[in-house]
């Protein structure tokens, strides 16, 4: 069995899957370990807006409707006793519409076509940890990355056999929220950073064609009378098999969850909130998971190794968005590996793989410390309150806000809001 290869890509979820798209498109060798057997499931929304619709362009992944793809041409908020739509703004930079797809079958889809540009993707196997030259040097003291260790998984996940040395002088970890392989080399997640908590389950519904995302600003911790205004929204998604995905998901601001049952605040919600959806059976369990938001683990790059995706801190802080900017890493990836292979000399070498850091955090960095602030603000249930009461109905302010938190507005010219933002951005410090 062939163990060595340009590029080890661990974990083949949307980041670690484009990343291997990406790089077998370039010419590079990869093989990418996948400890799951496709389809597997993933906690997620199943809604794309359209900053991940252009990563799919990008990428060059099909999304016809006949094959399950659904259109959404934006989003319906709820809150403060207003109910209003924002379609997606017509812009050159972003298509004019979202999608939505069941997880188990994004992933699966987007790991065949990584399979078809010729990047070797292994199902069910378990990364343990990285492999370090100690003669090289690396992050804190210990040496540089060349490799991992893995090991075989059976259908239920369950580790078989002996542990395999997988060799490559660079390798990508998009491991998810876990970030096994960073945490191996002392990485750790910065507690100062906004981290979230989601569950999601799905119900069927005689809605499910709507060609609208839905998005609600109140959730609470308990009775309406006597309760607590949660930093967070729960969001139901049309998939179009008769089905809707439907979840919440709440914010720390501090990196520290919140001790609530999220089980129970989904159900709650549910009996108060979204009694027009007139959902019948539920299907499959609720499930949860923890968000990693706004850059929450540093550096990106250590000799040998990038991180992409969840394992990063990736996701977006103003709606929880995490898809769309681990397949954008893999793009900066990529453009960083050919940039490594055109080098002459190790230092320009090391120099290009570096590089993959600095153009995450000027893609990113700014907006994500906006969304820190953000993530500050709605801490507070008094200022929740006055966002939803007040702000939805003021279409100036929504205008404004709602390409904020879907991140999707021209970076250069477009309006008054697009060229705040883009301001915005830029003078935030990129952390």
């Amino acid at each position: 069995m062939k163990t060595e290869a340009d590029v080890i890509v661990v974990g083949a979820g949307p980041g670690g899957a484009a990343a291997a798209r990406y790089l077998a498109t370039e010419g590079f060798d990869v093989i990418a370990l996948e400890k799951a057997h496709y389809p597997r499931e993933k906690v997620c929304g199943d809604g794309l807006t359209p900053r991940a619709v252009k990563e799919l362009q990008l990428i060059g992944l099909p999304t016809p409707r006949d094959e399950g793809w659904i259109p959404n041409q934006g989003l319906r908020m709820v809150g403060g006793g207003h109910r209003l739509e924002f379609p997606w703004h017509d812009l050159d930079s972003f298509p004019q519409y979202g999608l939505s797809l069941p997880r188990a079958q994004f992933d699966h889809r987007l790991a065949n076509h990584a399979r078809a540009a010729g990047a070797d993707i292994r199902e069910g196997w378990h990364v343990d940890a990285a492999l370090r030259d100690e003669s090289r040097v690396g992050f804190n003291g210990g040496g540089r990355v060349v490799g991992v260790t893995a090991r075989q998984t059976d259908e239920k996940g369950r580790k078989i056999g002996e542990p395999v040395e997988y060799r490559a002088p660079l390798v990508i970890a998009a491991d998810g929220v876990s970030a096994r392989i960073a945490l191996g080399l002392g990485i750790e997640r910065k507690k100062n950073r906004p981290m979230g908590v989601a569950v999601r389950t799905y119900f069927e519904t005689d809605r499910h064609a709507e060609e609208w995302m839905e998005g609600h600003l109140e959730i609470w911790d308990g009775e309406r009378g006597n309760s607590k205004l949660l930093p967070g929204y729960g969001w139901i998604f049309p998939l179009g098999d008769g089905t809707a995905n439907v979840g919440l998901g709440t914010l720390s601001a501090r990196g520290t969850p919140p001790k609530l049952d999220h089980k129970a605040l989904l159900k709650d919600w549910l009996d108060h909130s979204a009694k027009d959806w007139n959902f019948g059976a539920q299907v499959g369990e609720i499930k949860g998971a923890a968000i990693p938001m706004a850059f929450n683990r540093q550096p990106h790059y250590v000799p040998g190794m990038m991180l992409v995706g969840d394992s990063g801190g990736m996701v977006n802080p103003f709606n929880g968005e995490g898809i769309a900017y681990a397949m954008q890493a893999a793009r900066r990836a990529t453009e960083a590996a050919v940039a490594w292979r055109g080098a002459t000399g190790a230092t320009d070498q090391e120099r290009a793989l570096a590089s993959y850091a600095r153009m995450m955090k000027d893609d990113l960095g700014g907006y994500y410390s906006l969304g820190r602030v953000f993530a500050a603000l709605i801490e507070r249930p008094t200022v929740m309150k006055l966002c939803t009461r007040y702000g939805l109905p003021r279409p100036l302010i929504m205008e404004f806000v709602s390409r904020l938190l879907a991140d999707v507005y021209e970076p250069r010219g477009g309006n008054w809001s697009d060229k705040l933002l883009a301001a915005l951005t830029k003078v935030a410090p990129a952390a």
